[in-house]
């Protein structure tokens, strides 16, 4: 059992290193996502683990306990409705005003296991031929360099290719490798990988024609929001489309942003200045 000063040492310590707030009363949830990882480390329990940590000096097991607690939940086409919005609205408008440099720059922030951006790339494959002569980047990042790698080797068991996918998807996009299906190199060459900490400095990053951020400030406090919106702000174009949860909003949080209604949602863009 987490003894109190122990789980508020891990506490602060994933709010510090991640931006995550962990409720008082999520004891349970440090116990359950650190023992495997206090096994595995060899230490004999969860005691010893947090000893090692609070003795500081052990950037690898900070990392891989941050790593641990991370929400990795996703689906190819998550929630459905975002997907249709890149399609039917938000594609064609910057087709419209990309022509003349025929480039789209699009970033999928906290990717997880890279469900998302396949899902982004699989529908401008399936429903923008005429984008196969334009330069396509679809950025990726994670504070996992864990599930950085297993985005680039895109291959997804049955149980989750059964969440979102369909047969025609499966033989448009798809191998079947030993009780795997591993997603094919054209969109595979699509995705650009990196490590990324939101609450820590930003790498360069291009003019962002859209953003995905979905499901992913839920998890920080309001002042760590709004540092992400504002930062988001400087790499999204002014007429870029930003995609937030359906639980999240920037109401309240900053005026950088103003609510584009799409049918059952909201997405994002610069409020005019």
């Amino acid at each position: 059992m987490l003894d109190a000063g122990s789980f508020e040492f891990v506490r602060s310590l994933i709010r510090e290193r991640s931006g995550m707030v962990l409720d008082a009363d999520k004891d349970y949830l440090i116990e359950a996502r650190l023992e495997p990882l206090a096994r595995e480390e060899r230490f004999g329990g969860l005691s010893g683990l947090i000893l090692r940590l609070k003795a500081g000096a052990d950037e690898r097991l900070v990392r891989r306990v941050i790593d641990a607690m991370m929400v990795h939940e996703t689906s190819f086409f998550r929630d459905g409705h975002p997907f249709e919005v890149l399609r039917e609205q938000v594609v064609p408008a910057l087709m419209k005003a990309r022509r003349d440099s025929a480039q789209l720059d699009i970033w999928c922030a906290a990717c997880s296991s890279g469900q998302e951006p396949y899902s982004v790339a699989m529908t401008l494959d399936a429903h923008f031929p005429e984008l196969s002569s334009w330069t396509v980047r679809i950025h990726v990042s994670d504070i996992s360099q864990r599930m950085l790698d297993r985005t680039q080797e895109g291959a997804y068991s049955k149980l989750e290719a059964d969440r979102g996918l369909t047969e025609q998807h499966l033989r448009r996009f798809f191998t079947p490798r030993e009780n795997n299906w591993v997603i094919k190199d054209k969109l595979r060459s699509q995705l650009h990988p990196f490590r990324i900490n939101l609450i820590e400095p930003w790498p360069y990053l291009p003019r962002m024609d859209i953003i995905f951020m979905r499901n992913v400030l839920i998890y920080f406090d309001v002042h760590e929001k709004r540092k992400i919106l504002q930062r988001l702000r400087q790499v999204i174009q002014p007429d870029g489309f930003l995609f937030l949860g359906a639980a999240e909003t920037t109401l309240q949080i900053t005026d950088d942003f103003e609510a584009v209604p799409t049918g059952r949602g909201l997405c994002y863009r610069h409020r005019p200045e």
